[in-house]
């Protein structure tokens, strides 16, 4: 019965844990300090922070620097000559 109890106490325990951060592309386009934050960690220790999140961040800071890629000098379809 006892170990029953400490198996139920660390499911609950388990269970309140906050939940990591999930940083998507447009999180971290959307917040330039965080997309900082995790470019830094990266750098740091990519192999701890994971190509996921890595790539995340650096796909986040090419559209930051590019562009959604519709601007006007971007070649639109069109008739040919």
């Amino acid at each position: 019965m006892k170990k029953i109890c400490m198996l139920l106490l660390a499911l609950v325990l388990t269970a309140c844990e906050k939940p990591a951060p999930t940083d998507t592309v447009e999180s971290l386009v959307a917040n330039p300090e965080r997309l900082k934050e995790v470019e830094r960690l990266c750098r740091a220790d990519h192999a701890k922070m994971g190509d996921t999140l890595c790539n995340a961040a650096s796909e986040a800071r090419r559209r930051r620097f590019m562009g959604d890629g519709k601007g006007k000098y971007t070649p639109q379809p069109g008739p040919q000559n």
